[in-house]
């Protein structure tokens, strides 16, 4: 790791509903180091995925500014490639095509897309399925082929949004080891959205706690547990139940307001 890639000043989000303005973000500072595996916590309500939307330039900051490499961010870039929980594949392509065609969009030569993707079909363990269509493929099959997607574009920033949310707790597990191996061996920085405590321990070097709305940083969390991590060992669990207290007290102000908002209407 070194100097910060993504640094966040000052950022702040509001969206205008049908009867007012809901602060969505408020005074978000955060630097992130090249290399690093930064994960985004907090329960539903808090903007983790409205701040990784922002990151991506989908949704501009109504406050604030965002820098990648020095360098305002208006909109996406291919500096900055991002993977949803919605797989997002093209049905009708195969495997081999779906990860083929950002590499099409670009221009590239017909050789060196055949070879980007017989590397890619490799590192994610997709070789035996590139005919396949995404209909045929598992949950966890189809989110392998979106992560070769991604890397395809050989962005040196990943964005990651719950890409795991949907899947059994096995192929989770399997997933996450693969996104380990693939961050360690690449070098990528990676911007991971989760709700799950035990996840963003296993992943990540850092961990950003953000507050119920409006979405603050309520704490930046080193993670210093060594690689491989054993959720079972007694660090990583006094680690959770740290976290989880601050978790559970912010998803409890947003059960609170639910409750409110329900007798109001």
């Amino acid at each position: 790791m070194s100097e910060a890639q993504i640094r966040i000043e000052q950022v702040g989000k509001v969206f205008q509903a049908k009867d007012r303005d809901v602060v969505a973000l408020r005074d978000i500072d955060l630097e992130i180091a090249r290399g690093e595996f930064v994960c985004l916590l907090g329960p539903s309500g808090c903007g983790k995925s409205t701040l990784l939307n922002a990151i991506a330039g989908f949704s501009l900051p109504s406050t604030g500014t965002i820098r990648v490499d020095g360098r305002p961010v208006a909109a996406p870039g291919p500096d900055r490639g991002m993977v949803f929980q919605e797989y997002a594949l093209f049905p009708w392509m195969t495997v081999a095509a779906n990860i083929a065609f950002p590499l099409q969009v670009q221009g590239r030569r017909r050789r060196e897309i055949d070879a980007r993707v017989d590397e890619l079909l490799g590192v994610l363990k997709l070789g035996d399925f590139r005919d396949r269509f995404p209909k045929d493929l598992s949950g966890g099959m189809r989110q392998r082929v979106a992560i070769a997607r991604v890397l395809a574009m050989d962005s040196p920033i990943l964005l990651m949004d719950e890409p795991f949310g949907a899947l059994d707790a096995l192929t989770r597990r399997n997933l996450q080891d693969e996104l380990l191996r693939i961050w360690s061996e690449l070098g990528k920085t990676i911007v991971f959205v989760t709700h799950s405590i035990e996840e963003s321990i296993y992943l990540a070097d850092r961990i950003v706690v953000m507050t119920y709305r409006p979405g603050t940083i309520k704490r930046d969390q080193r993670v210093t547990l060594q690689r491989p991590r054993d959720p079972a060992a007694p660090e990583f669990n006094d680690l959770k139940r740290e976290l989880g207290t601050l978790v559970m007290a912010e998803q409890q102000r947003h059960e609170d307001d639910e409750l409110q908002s329900a007798a109001v209407d």
